[in-house]
């Protein structure tokens, strides 16, 4: 044995060489022992100490080569399982030692004869039954005597392992070489769950993740799929990563921390375009339990770690983002791994045992703990903003802050000054040009009026009828504490023809609903969808966006025409009209911002700030003239000169933050006070984000102020991503819906706990902002959900699909007695 310190992540505690090669063996490591094939019959018990002087347990009672062992999950008492063609042996470690130290020889009992070649093996949260895989079936046997509970079979290849649920002994999962698992009732013998073909390799590892009630399942060519497991035992595909894509993300950001660096090992990881070049098989997954002392990391249920053919991984399930890569290099005796068993130490540090893939060498490792802080914290430094972003604003406006602009209003016309020829052309005249002039009768006496009758008293009671209504009004909170909408309530087509719906959003109070139709019409609805919408035609083409103002008396329509119109409620024409005049592009995204003070409009890579004043009063003679105005404040650039795709900016209170989204995947960060770019999110999603939206809330119901800081990113392909602006790192992701060719949005809930997004299944999810599994799916769609939207006022959620639909939700309580 050696005691090696790796120079980089990695401290060896011991190296072993078998007599064979054991690159596919199951090996097992416990906190405090760990166990390796000796003499292909016999078995050897490590502890797990620093300075372990002791010799090695030796375990003899197989007639054939050991092919599978595993330690259960009680500290206490440490049990080991192996098994070979012949026997399948249960070992009490404390016992065996007790029996040596006495003179004896170590003994276990024998639990399964004859199984045939083993090649893994799995103990039951209690140690009470035994899960081996043996060829195409997994068979059960009783931990205590030799009897065999039931043999499931059912897959169409070789079993490649099975794991017990830790909170569910009568649950047990399987997966195989034919590339589906199966969720099995162990008392009955039956399937629960079947899933399809998920991938064109093996499936080779599994794990469970109590915390979350999750579990994941690794392939040979790299692919990760992550599932729910709930009571009804129907699993939800919560995430699927690729850990080669994940690995070249990483090293793109450790390049920017420092230059690459080539590798000791001879073995070149990456081409020169920073691409893998073989897929790395997840040998071993296993759940970080453990608190990680990390500078960069917290305390979470969602970190995984996973063991591939060249290094380790450390990776964050909520985010899909690989935090550490420890690759296996340096001085250490192997450089390409085999198989991983990774276990948590009794000092809380990650013990791994590791078998070489093409030598006979197997080594202990333990993560260095300090390097990995070292690298988190450098990380956290690059990729952490300058400085403390909030949505909320924390210093007054600045002297040349371009939200200090105003829009310049002509006075009234001066007098028309008369001169020399004025007063000489006006002649004096008489003031009364008939012959009798009436008395103005202030000689007269007074005439007095007897009776008058009152006919301008309001009555009381419909005047406090009508105050006490409008308070109630006021005063009404938003149900924070309900239930999700999740129960179709009213649908309507709105149009006799199917026309795309592009856009759709509550009025600020929640009475109102305007919609934005893929033939250039904007319609009017009442929030209940009731009684026929008004009609607003003043675009030739498609409308793309719609705004509602914050005073709730304006609204604005962008067009691909381009145009941009901003229209009141009770006009049929708009009161403002911006055309292509002014726009090189078409106006991607557009909305009022500062508490309605300027109009915010994205065209091409600019994003432009205008001021405006709307005047709706009409003039007979001169109709066709916009007495409207509006006056360009600011012009802001991407600063890669990308085109923009989408924007948000918060527009209920007053706010310097602009989000902007770019085709080349970038999010970039305005701060308006300071009239400049203050940080940008560089590859946000593996596509070009089309769709951003902001946790805004409601005037009927507060969040905490951090809460407003959150904001959410679509992409095709890539899902939807929560993201935090004051660190400007994603902290969730979502994956559930289907969202490949078509942008689909999402809201948040004005209560702040629900995110609802469109997708491509004819349906509508509904998230939980603490979870990355959808609670519900909103079917009975006819079409694609595009547009979603929540009511500010109550719990009700609207859908838009693309062939025209409107579909009004409520929670289920809503529908109580």
């Amino acid at each position: 044995m050696a005691d090696v310190t790796s120079e980089q992540y990695f401290i060896e505690r011991f190296s072993v060489t078998c007599s064979k090669p054991v690159s596919h063996l199951q090996l097992a490591c416990c906190p405090s022992h760990c166990a390796i094939p000796w003499k292909d019959k016999n078995i050897r018990i490590y502890e797990n100490k620093i300075n372990n002087l002791e010799p090695p347990l030796e375990l003899t009672g197989h007639h054939g080569d050991v092919s599978a062992m595993v330690f259960g999950t009680e500290r206490d008492q440490p049990i080991l399982c192996s098994a070979s063609e012949d026997y399948v042996i249960v070992w009490d470690i404390n016992r065996c030692y007790r029996q040596i130290k006495e003179g004896g020889i170590a003994s276990g009992r024998v639990v399964g004869t004859l199984l045939g070649r083993v090649v893994y093996l799995s103990l039951c949260p209690m140690s009470a039954k035994v899960a081996a895989c043996s060829g195409s079936r997994v068979v059960l046997l009783n931990a205590e005597r030799e009897e065999v509970l039931g043999v499931l079979k059912a897959h169409l290849g070789p079993v490649t392992a099975s794991e017990f649920c830790p909170w569910d002994v009568n649950l047990l999962i399987s997966i195989s070489e034919d590339r589906t698992f199966k969720i099995w009732d162990v008392k009955k013998g039956g399937i629960l769950f079947e899933s399809a073909v998920l991938s064109a390799y093996p499936l080779l590892s599994l794990s469970f993740m109590k915390q979350n009630g999750q579990f994941i399942t690794g392939s040979g060519d790299g692919q990760l799929w992550c599932y729910t497991l709930p009571v009804d035992h129907k699993c939800r595909l919560v995430t699927k990563l690729d850990l080669s894509k994940l690995e070249q993300k990483h090293e793109r950001n450790l390049r920017m921390i420092s230059p690459p660096q080539s590798r000791t090992d001879g073995t070149a990881r990456c081409d020169e375009r920073g691409a893998v070049e073989t897929a790395k098989p997840v040998l071993r997954i296993w759940p970080q339990t453990p608190k990680i002392n990390h500078a960069s990391l917290q305390q979470r249920g969602s970190y995984v770690w996973i063991g591939s053919s060249d290094g380790l991984c450390l990776l964050d399930l909520d985010t899909s983002e690989l935090l550490s890569f420890l690759p296996l290099k340096g001085d250490l005796s192997i450089s390409i791994a085999g198989s991983w068993v990774i276990s948590e130490g009794l000092d809380g540090s990650m013990r791994c045992l590791v078998s070489s893939l093409f030598e006979t060498s197997v080594v202990l490792l333990v993560v260095n703990g300090v390097r990995l802080d070292e690298l988190c914290l450098r990380m956290a430094k690059s990729f952490s903003v300058e400085e403390q972003l909030s949505v909320m604003p924390s210093s007054p406006l600045m002297t040349t802050s371009p939200l200090k602009a105003e829009l310049a209003k002509k006075g009234p016309k001066p007098q028309r000054k008369g001169g020399v020829n004025y007063q000489t052309s006006v002649k004096d005249q008489a003031l009364v040009f008939h012959t009798q002039v009436k008395s103005s009768g202030y000689n007269t006496a007074p005439h007095r009026t007897m009776f008058r009758p009152k006919t301008n008293i309001k009555k009381k009671s419909s005047s406090i009828t009508k105050t006490s209504t409008t308070m109630n009004d006021l005063l009404s909170e938003y149900p924070s504490h309900s239930e999700a909408p999740s129960v179709s309530f009213a649908h309507l087509m709105v149009s006799t023809s199917p026309t795309t719906m592009n856009a759709l959003q509550y009025s600020g109070d929640g009475k109102q609903i305007v919609c934005g139709l893929g033939d250039g019409s904007v319609l009017l609805y009442n929030s209940s969808l009731t009684g026929n919408p008004d009609v607003y035609t003043g675009h030739s083409k498609a409308v793309n966006t719609v705004c509602w103002s914050h005073s709730k008396r304006w609204f604005l329509s962008t067009s691909e025409d381009p145009t941009l119109c901003i229209w009141t409620t009770s006009a049929s024409e708009p009161v403002l009209t911006m055309r292509e005049d002014q726009f090189a592009k078409p106006i991607r995204s557009a909305q009022f911002y500062y508490l309605d003070k300027f109009l915010l409009l994205a065209s091409g890579s600019n994003l432009m700030l205008y001021l405006y004043h709307l005047d709706n009063t009409k003039d007979d003679i001169k109709r066709y003239k916009q007495r409207s105005k509006f006056k360009l404040t600011g012009k802001f650039s991407m600063k890669s000169g990308t085109d923009i795709t989408s924007i948000s900016a918060v527009n209920d209170f007053y706010s310097y933050i602009v989000l902007a989204a770019g085709a080349d995947r970038t999010i970039q960060v305005f701060d308006m006070n300071r009239g400049s770019l203050v940080t940008q999110i560089p590859d946000a999603h593996c596509r070009a984000v089309h769709h951003l939206a902001q946790n805004q809330g409601s005037s009927f119901c507060t969040q905490a102020v951090q809460a407003y800081n959150l904001f959410l990113s679509s992409a095709l392909t890539d899902g939807l991503k929560l993201w935090d602006l004051r660190t400007a790192r994603c902290v969730r992701r979502y994956e559930s819906h289907v969202n490949r060719c078509l942008h689909c949005t999402a809201a948040f809930s004005p209560c702040g706990r629900f995110i609802a997004t469109g997708s491509e299944d004819h349906s509508a999810y509904i998230y939980d902002t603490r979870s990355s599994i959808f609670l519900h799916k909103l079917q009975r769609h006819s079409e694609t959900v595009l547009n979603v939207a929540f009511n500010p006022a109550k719990p009700e959620l609207l859908t838009g699909t693309l062939d025209g639909k409107l579909a009004l939700f409520h929670p289920s309580e809503c529908l109580l007695p």
